[in-house]
């Protein structure tokens, strides 16, 4: 019960359990940009991403009558985007021809182009932020749903190998080995570029 009173998130879902249309809205405003932005990297299309916000906040007031103030609100809150983006990629794979609108680096399978031509004979340099921020952003591209959605999570968001287990419906040991496996891919992605200018792919992308 102490956690219901000192998380505000958990408070304000229990006035939409209650029809507080205002009290949705709010979370709606702390929620939306942090929810959009996590389906833009699991999905890969940023129009997808916003039609499938709408459907996770769709989702979140269709439920709010069983909501249980048992975990934090925003744990709650990403294993709904988590089971609407698992959806989505299924459906992606299952009508592969389908192609959607959106940056010219993101694809429905979550693979990333080669960078510009001529990087390939690129010698070992620094990185600028910019330049390394999209390798970066690359990178996460490049792995596997689980691992993806555990990084983002963990890096992102912030949250435990408990709260990123509740969220994944794995074990908090088997998310701290995801996320191991994932650190250790990106790891490789990014030495290969910076030292070779080797293309950020998905190569390897191990489960």
């Amino acid at each position: 019960m102490s956690q219901t009173i000192h998380d505000t998130n958990i408070r304000l879902m229990l006035a939409v359990q209650s029809d507080d249309a205002s009290a949705f809205e709010e979370l709606m405003v702390r929620f939306q940009g942090r929810v959009q932005s996590l389906l833009r990297h699991l999905i890969g299309n940023r129009e997808m991403a916003e039609d499938l916000t709408q459907d996770v906040f769709l989702r979140v007031f269709r439920a709010r009558k069983s909501y249980q103030p048992s975990a934090k609100f925003s744990t709650w809150l990403f294993t709904i985007a988590n089971n609407v983006a698992l959806n989505q990629l299924r459906n992606q794979r299952r009508k592969p021809e389908t192609q959607f609108g959106g940056e010219t680096h993101e694809n429905s399978s979550g693979a990333t182009p080669e960078p510009a031509a001529g990087s390939e004979t690129m010698p070992a340099r620094q990185l600028d932020k910019v330049e390394l921020r999209e390798m970066v952003h690359l990178a996460v591209e490049a792995l596997n749903e689980r691992q993806r959605m555990a990084v983002l999570l963990n890096r992102f968001e912030g949250m435990s190998y408990a709260e990123i287990a509740d969220v994944m419906q794995l074990t908090p040991q088997a998310v701290k080995s995801l996320l191991c496996r994932a650190h250790i891919q990106l790891r490789n992605l990014l030495q290969k570029y910076v030292q070779k200018g080797a293309a950020v792919g998905s190569s390897e992308s191990p489960s």
